[in-house]
């Protein structure tokens, strides 16, 4: 007897292949059988679900997600587990939960994951065993932010890190990527990061080597020196001999709209020397904290949050500047500390990114923010019903692979990413015809329409527009080889 069994599915297997009709068996959570639509009709099962018009695939992985603390805090985890999400990998764009010892409040951008409460956890260790004492409903993958390193060990952010300095931080990695994590983040285009040089972060990088871990990056700029920051990736991950995927990759601010072609064949000529892939969120607007850098008048700037203004959520930041009478600069630093969308992307181009062969899909959402961008509740729906569905912009089995098989291989994650026999049971069955993203930026916590059920490491998590409460998420440590991995991107 098996543990469930889903009968006359329209199989999508993660590895981009046309489907098939299928029955699935799971037992013991993994994927026991995979046979021909009614060939398993008599297999003696606990559970049968009856898929026939449903799509079945494997569990959604999210490359680019911020719930580092959440997965402990909230670990139901609805906004991913409501979208066929069954697997985040925390820790990008240079801020992570751990290893973290902070001396007073957590410096921008680190406190998008939380207060100085949320941080204890000194070291890798400590937050992994943290995971499994939560069991989150979804699979955690971690990486180590360099900012966070950086304020472990120095006193101030705004400076390059001494020889003593990188050399702890080094230390305190090396411990971290010993222990199971996959690899380390930069958010080099955050004031916490920026002064630091390509010479730090290359000594950093040379601890992954060892442990055939990678380098993700939110790029020094996503403006008009894209390509110079890309470069700069290329050059880290080249000396380092590891595996680099720019984190977001986008063409931000109206001067830099239109050039994605530019960027992604930046992107393509150097994945024929190394290693490289990227993600992407499916929306021609971000939203981080609220940076000066970025104000402007010549794209619109929605206000998320601030603590000494929080009247002022879900306004524009040009409105409020209008009724106090301000510049926009001025109504900025009267908001700081704060959150914001820019609306700094071009349609085109955010398609073109998507539809790339080394794109995979990450949401980057933000689970602390009180009016979150709607990716974080919306983002993977949105690939399947609004990009691939609708617009036609690529196959669903592209989409699916997109999210699935592919992020599973960039990141080293084993028997996860395909639904193959001997593989981890995390699945999801969709409606195709009806899958769809509701959250919006006015109204963005808004669960997703058409996942029907949702299964992490073999037990049903989400039913029916019901969590089942059972949560079955595990901690991931590193798995394999991300060179080799890396090396079956192009196929």
């Amino acid at each position: 007897m098996v543990d469930t069994l889903i009968l006359g599915a329209l199989v999508y297997d993660g590895t981009g292949a046309p489907p098939r009709q299928a029955d699935v068996a799971v037992a013991d959570g993994r994927i026991a059988t995979i046979a021909a639509s009614g060939e398993l009709a008599n297999e003696r099962a606990q559970t049968v679900v009856e898929a026939a018009g449903l799509a079945l695939s494997p569990g959604f992985i999210d490359a680019h997600t911020h719930d580092d603390t959440n997965v402990i805090r909230q670990p139901e985890m609805l906004p991913k587990l409501t979208q066929g999400v069954t697997t985040v990998v925390v820790g990008n764009c240079g801020i992570s939960a751990s290893p973290v010892s902070l001396r007073g409040d957590p410096p921008d951008p680190m406190n998008l994951l939380g207060q100085r409460e949320d941080f204890a956890y000194p070291t890798f260790a400590d937050y992994t065993r943290a995971i499994v004492a939560a069991r989150p409903s979804v699979n955690v993958a971690a990486l180590i932010g360099h900012t966070a390193l950086r304020s472990n060990h120095m006193d101030r952010l705004d400076r390059r890190a001494s020889a003593a300095e990188i050399a702890a931080m080094r230390a305190q990695l090396r411990e971290a990527l010993e222990h199971g994590a996959i690899g380390m983040s930069t958010g080099l285009a955050y004031a916490s990061a920026f002064e630091s040089d390509t010479a730090e972060v290359q000594a950093l990088a040379e601890e992954l080597d060892a442990c055939n871990a990678l380098y993700t990056t939110h790029l020094r700029t996503e403006f008009d020196g894209i390509l110079g920051a890309m470069q700069e990736a290329y050059d880290i991950g080249a000396h380092a001999r590891v595996p680099v995927i720019v984190s977001h990759l986008k063409c931000a601010g109206a001067g830099n709209w239109g050039r994605s072609q530019e960027v992604l064949d930046s992107l393509s000529t150097a994945s024929r020397l190394q290693p490289v892939g990227c993600d992407c969120y499916p929306y021609a607007a971000g939203s981080s904290t609220l940076d000066l850098k970025q104000v402007t008048s010549d794209f619109d700037i929605d206000i998320t949050w601030s603590t000494p203004h929080p009247e002022m959520a879900g306004r524009t930041l040009a409105a409020i500047a209008a009724d106090w009478n301000v510049s926009l600069m001025e109504a900025a630093r009267r908001l700081q500390p704060a959150g914001a969308v820019y609306h700094n992307m071009d349609e085109n181009d955010v398609r073109r990114v998507l539809a790339h062969e080394l794109t995979m899909i990450g949401s980057d959402g933000l689970p602390n923010d009180p009016r979150p961008h709607p990716r974080l509740w919306g983002a993977f729906p949105r690939v399947l019903g609004h990009y691939s569905r609708d617009l036609k912009l690529f196959p669903l089995e592209t989409a699916i692979h997109k999210m699935t098989g592919l992020t599973a291989s960039r990141f080293g994650l084993t028997d996860r990413g395909r639904v193959e026999e001997g593989y981890q049971a995390d699945l999801v069955l969709f409606d195709p015809a009806t899958v769809i993203d509701r959250a919006t930026f006015a109204d963005p916590v808004q669960t997703a329409a058409g996942i029907e059920s949702v299964w992490v490491n073999g037990v049903l998590s989400w039913h029916e527009g019901q969590s089942t409460g059972q949560r079955a998420g595990r901690w991931l440590p590193r798995g394999a080889d991300l060179r080799t991995s890396f090396s079956t991107f192009r196929s």
